[in-house]
C-alpha cells in the first residue's frame, strides 16, 4: 500500500509491477517464488483496515525508520521563488492619488447606475494628481544642498495625500449608505412588480450594475483606509510590516517580498 501511494498506481498495476520486479517483492517481503495477491484481496483489505489503521501503520514506520537513522527529520529545508503580481513599483503617494481617482470613477459609475443621485460627490483626483505630481518633481531634485529641504517636502506632500484619501474615503462612506438605501428600494420595487407578473429586464441590469458598483466601492475604500494607515505609519518614521502591508488596489493578496537578488532587492507579488 506504501507503493500505491508513493507510486499513484492502481490496484491491478500495483500487484503487476511488484510481480516483475525483484527490488519490489524484497521491499514487500514476498518470495522470488510467492504468489503476489489479487487486486481484489488488497481492495478488501484495505476495507476492512480502514484509514485508521493505515495510517497508524505509516507513523509506526516512520518511527521506525528515524530511529534506525534512515531518515533524519529534525531538519526540513524549504525553497521559494516569488510569483510576480501585475502591479507597477507601489509608493505611498502613488497609491494615494490612485485610491483618489478609482472613488471618483467608481461613485459617478454608482450614480449613474440610479444610486445616491442627489448625494454631492465631489472629485479629488486633479488635486491629488497635482500632489503626486510635486513629489516627483522634488525627488528628481539633484541639488545635494536642498535633498533634505525636498524629503521634507515629499513628506509634507504625502501628508497632504493622505488627508485627501481620507475625505474621499468619508465622502464615499456616506454615497455608500444612500446608494444601499437606493438599490434595497429598488429590490423591493421589483419584488412587488414580480408578485404582478410585469417583466423589468432594463431595471434587473441596471440593478445589476449598481450593486457591483457598491461592491466594488466598499472594497476601494477598505483599501483607501489600509493606505492611508500605513502611509501614517511610515510618515511617523516606522516600517509598516510587510505581512499585511497593502501594495496594489485590484490585487489585496500581493505583498512585498525581498529575496536579496541584486537588480531586484524586493518584489511584489506572492511566494511560491
Amino acid at each position: 500500500m506504501f507503493l500505491k501511494f508513493r507510486y499513484r498506481l492502481g490496484y491491478e498495476s500495483l500487484c503487476r509491477e511488484v510481480s516483475d520486479s525483484i527490488t519490489w517483492r524484497r521491499f514487500c517481503r514476498i518470495p522470488l517464488d510467492g504468489s503476489v495477491p489479487h487486486p481484489t484481496t488488497l481492495m478488501k483489505l484495505t476495507t476492512r483496515c480502514g484509514a485508521a489503521a493505515v495510517d497508524g501503520l505509516n507513523e509506526a514506520l516512520l518511527a521506525k525508520a528515524t530511529e534506525a537513522k534512515v531518515l533524519r527529520t529534525t531538519k526540513l529545508r524549504a525553497d521559494t521563488t516569488v510569483v510576480p503580481s501585475n502591479v507597477s513599483y507601489p509608493t505611498d503617494s502613488g497609491l494615494l492619488a490612485k485610491a483618489i481617482r478609482r472613488i471618483a470613477v467608481t461613485g459617478k459609475r454608482i450614480q449613474a447606475a440610479g444610486g445616491a443621485t442627489r448625494t454631492r460627490v465631489r472629485d479629488r483626483s486633479r488635486a491629488a494628481g497635482r500632489r503626486a505630481h510635486a513629489i516627483g518633481f522634488k525627488l528628481r531634485s539633484r541639488s545635494a544642498a536642498g535633498r533634505d529641504e525636498a524629503l521634507a517636502a515629499v513628506r509634507r506632500t504625502t501628508g497632504e495625500l493622505a488627508d485627501l484619501a481620507e475625505t474621499a474615503a468619508t465622502d464615499a462612506e456616506r454615497l455608500l449608505a444612500n446608494a444601499k438605501h437606493a438599490l434595497r428600494r429598488a429590490r423591493a420595487k421589483a419584488t412587488a412588480l414580480k408578485g404582478t407578473g410585469a417583466h423589468d429586464g432594463a431595471a434587473g441590469r441596471r440593478r445589476g450594475r449598481l450593486a457591483r458598483a457598491i461592491d466594488d466601492l466598499e472594497d476601494l475604500v477598505t483599501a483607501t483606509r489600509q493606505i492611508t494607515a500605513q502611509t501614517r505609519q511610515r510618515l511617523a518614521g516606522q516600517t509598516p510590516d510587510g505581512a499585511t502591508r497593502r501594495v496594489s488596489l485590484h490585487d489585496p493578496d500581493a505583498r512585498p517580498i525581498a529575496k536579496g537578488r541584486l537588480g531586484k532587492p524586493v518584489e511584489f507579488g506572492h511566494k511560491a
